[in-house]
């Protein structure tokens, strides 16, 4: 069957598998050069491919929340012609090979609309369809994975995950991505991948389809942490998220399997997806975008004025050993604060328990602001690992403290007000998932801070309960 026009506008009848994958590859190519210009035009901006996979940012360009989103409209505009095509090609695909018209909806998912797309080019027509009749084709996998369901399970254990283990092991550690592609595509894979090759033989129930990938996701995640890929925090930081997306993508493959012909195409599948997820690697790594700047702003109210205040804000002694489960697991905290000199251009070093942050002195207006950047920064955490240490990519270059601010505001009664406020970037993605943990991370530092800071002047002031120390206060080295 031959490309035809009305392929782009029709929701009748099917379509076969060339004719799709020509239309998709077309409309793909089409409508990012359209935005490209759009955007280049009304904002400015290179538009990258990788746009597409981030919810939340219109192309990575407009925020949905800035004053610019008019100059958005363009974009939307040029987009519905091809939303309208993407639902009509992958709605009448869908048709044809069997699988619920429903399914169509993973076409809005970032990411994993790029494996739907995959896995309907390469899914045969269905029975009745134009597909071959008769006696079904037996293969390699036919042979080897048995009928019997616990079997079946096991097999499809050992087929899937070192296959799995390898590509996270690629992302990870060989191109330092910790992406859409590691976070999103490979927990819907290794859901998908298992519930096709369990249901292989026959037919398999839902609830044992998601059983086998919610195994084959706790088992990855034990794998990740033996062979030192990966230590049991970022494992525990991943789990809700590649939990639901291996769900996820059980779901689609029981909906693959249950087909009149089950899940014989299961390893032409699987393999066309395990050759396009490196792709998928490669081409987010090499695509250079750059994490938004984030911010985390935390507070506290002192009972003294700024001068008294302002001594322990740019120099405090030895803090206490903390008591939060997530700094004693390894998450890196604050020890102590030094500075070199007075004003702008003195340096002041925040000591971590993972080594010093290096702030060179923007803004010093005594007693009520204090502003620095952050040229040098120590690994975010010391992995929780069985081994004596493991050095993850993500550890030293993806959480980035790019600068930071203490402002101390005068109140009533002598108090004030304390608030600290550290500007980061996170290069992990999805950036709105990972952001849930960092800034809390973030928020916790700025609180064992805070909190020394106001127990300390309090103590010095006269007005708190902070029990004697032999230690008074950070000095200062000239």
């Amino acid at each position: 069957m031959k490309p035809r026009l009305a392929d782009l506008w029709s929701f009748e009848g099917t379509i076969d598998r060339g004719p799709y994958a020509f239309w998709g590859v077309t409309l793909a190519i089409l409508k990012y050069n359209l935005d490209r210009i759009l955007v280049s035009l009304t904002a400015h901006k290179v538009l990258l491919p990788i746009a597409y996979w981030i919810p939340g940012d219109l192309f990575g360009v407009f925020s949905i929340t800035s004053e610019r989103t008019r100059a958005a409209l363009p974009l939307l505009l040029a987009s519905l012609p091809f939303v309208w095509s993407g639902i009509a090609l992958s709605l009448r695909r869908a048709r044809s090979t069997g699988m619920p018209s429903g399914s169509v909806l993973l076409f809005f998912v970032p990411l994993v609309n790029l494996l739907y797309f995959a896995t309907l080019c390469v899914l045969p027509a269905a029975v009745g369809e134009g597909a071959p009749e008769g006696a079904r084709r037996h293969s390699f996998l036919d042979r080897l994975i048995p009928e019997s369901r616990v079997g079946s399970a096991a097999i499809t254990l050992l087929l899937v995950l070192p296959v799995t283990l390898a590509l996270a092991f690629l992302s990870a550690s060989v191109l330092g991505n910790y992406g859409w592609s590691l976070f999103v595509g490979l927990p819907f894979f290794l859901g998908l991948s298992s519930a096709l090759l369990h249901g292989l033989r026959r037919p398999r129930s839902l609830g044992s389809c998601i059983g086998v990938a919610t195994i084959a996701t706790l088992l990855l995640s034990g794998l990740l942490v033996a062979v030192a890929i990966e230590g049991v925090i970022c494992i525990l930081m991943a789990a809700p998220i590649a939990c639901v997306l291996a769900v996820f993508g059980a779901f689609v493959g029981y909906l693959i399997q249950r087909r009149p012909e089950g899940g014989r195409d299961a390893g032409v599948v699987v393999s066309s997806l395990v050759l396009v997820l490196p792709g998928l690697f490669g081409a987010e790594k090499g695509s250079g975008a750059e994490p938004p700047l984030l911010e985390v702003k935390s507070s506290v109210v002192v009972d003294a004025p700024p001068e008294r205040v302002w001594e322990n804000v740019v120099a405090f002694a030895e803090l206490p050993p903390p008591r939060e489960l997530l700094f004693r697991a390894g998450v890196a905290y604050p020890l102590r604060a030094e500075i070199d000199g007075r004003g702008v251009g003195a340096v002041r070093h925040c000591v971590f328990s993972t080594g010093p942050f290096v702030e060179p002195i923007e803004v010093w207006d005594e007693p009520f602001r204090l502003e620095f950047g952050v040229t040098a920064q120590p690994p975010s955490m010391r992995e929780l690992t069985p081994y004596p240490a493991i050095a993850p990519p993500h550890l030293e270059a993806f959480l980035e403290s790019r600068r930071g601010r203490f402002l101390l505001e005068p109140l009533a009664g002598g108090k004030t007000r304390l608030e600290g406020t550290t500007w980061y970037t996170n290069r992990m993605w999805p950036a709105p998932y990972w952001r849930l943990f960092s800034d809390e991370v973030i928020h916790l530092i700025h609180l064992r801070v805070l909190e020394h800071i106001r127990l300390r002047t309090e103590e010095e002031y006269g007005t708190g309960s902070f029990p004697p120390r032999s230690a008074r206060r950070g000095s200062w080295r000239k």
